[in-house]
């Protein structure tokens, strides 16, 4: 697997047991995420494209 470089949300409050996302976008052509409580569990690999949609959506009013 790469070394992926995850970076938590900037909207997790940082308080233990919150649910957070952690993005990785360090290697080419590739989002990893995954949940912050489970760094070794599964990680989600998504397109940039597919990721830059996801996140416009979420800003839509």
């Amino acid at each position: 697997m790469p070394a992926f470089r995850f970076v938590k949300s900037t909207y997790s409050g940082g308080n233990a047991g919150q649910e957070c996302v952690e993005v990785a976008r360090n290697i080419p052509d590739t989002v990893a995420v995954r949940d912050s409580k489970r760094p070794t569990g599964p990680v989600l690999i998504i397109a940039p494209t597919a990721w830059d949609a996801f996140q416009a959506d979420l800003r839509r009013p």
